[in-house]
């Protein structure tokens, strides 16, 4: 039985923790719910990992879309989100629209859009009109240059106080999960315990509603320097099967990510 938007916010109410991965392919999309895994972010991060450009900028909505029906083609089970490449949001509410329309079309159960404040209209405009959309705040990686690079995001009370009512408005705007990227656990917590909605987070410790990671990153496939909050599942797992299964265990059982992958 496919698992749906709802079946995440009622594991989140009930504290059952939502394990998610990224995916760009039919085959990984079989091991990875062989495996267990909720949720499937078709992630624009395809742009580092596949692509090999150096942010995700280049990533285009054409690609968001062809990868995306890859995943669907793949998939029975898992919620499938995928991300709303840079550009494609950026744009007004109804041009907007047009393109979640297409990522919805290629397979995608809901749209991840980057962003809190500047987002709440066009946010609004889409869950109005029938498209579910993911929110994201913290360190969003299309605004890379604008945050000038890639650093721990909501220090400070200002700038907790800020994302927290973001988290909150994205919420009222009718977001119905929001993903918190690299903040202070702390912080995360806090978000999680004042909104409704399913918080999944990378980098934001072990208190959200599910975890996410980019598959590429958890397996040690791509190469240089990795952020803090990656674990190598790889390492004690023996196969590409039994680190994903490792992955899912424990984020089921609230021991990754421990304090060494928080902030």
């Amino acid at each position: 039985m496919r698992i749906t938007l709802t079946t995440l916010q009622k594991m989140a109410q009930e504290g059952s923790r939502i394990a998610m991965l990224t995916c760009y392919d039919a085959s990984f999309a079989a091991v990875l719910e062989e495996a267990g895994v909720d949720s499937l972010l078709v992630g624009d991060s395809l742009g580092n990992v596949l692509q090999g450009h150096e942010s995700t900028l280049p990533v285009t909505l054409r690609d968001m879309v062809y990868h995306t029906q890859c995943v669907a083609r793949g998939s029975k089970r898992a919620f499938i989100v995928g991300d709303m490449s840079f550009g494609s949001f950026q744009v007004s509410p109804e041009e907007t629209l047009r393109n979640a329309v297409e990522l919805m079309a290629a397979g995608a159960h809901m749209v991840k859009i980057e962003g809190g404040r500047p987002m709440l209209e066009t946010i609004e405009f889409l869950t109005d009109r029938g498209i579910p959309v993911c929110g994201h705040l913290g360190l969003t990686p299309q605004s890379v240059h604008a945050l000038g690079g890639y650093r721990v995001q909501g220090r400070g009370e200002d700038a907790g106080q800020l994302l927290l009512r973001e988290a909150k408005q994205l919420e009222q705007a009718g977001a119905g999960m929001i993903v918190l990227e690299a903040i202070p656990a702390a912080l995360a917590r806090e978000v999680t315990a004042a909104i409704t909605v399913p918080t999944i987070g990378i980098g934001a410790g072990v208190e959200c509603s599910g975890q996410v990671l980019v598959l590429h990153d958890m397996l040690d496939i791509f190469p240089g320097k990795k952020a803090r909050f990656v674990k190598n599942f790889m390492r004690d797992a023996g196969s590409v099967q039994g680190a994903i299964a490792a992955y899912v265990r424990e984020v089921k059982a609230k021991t990754f990510p421990g304090p060494e992958h928080s902030y």
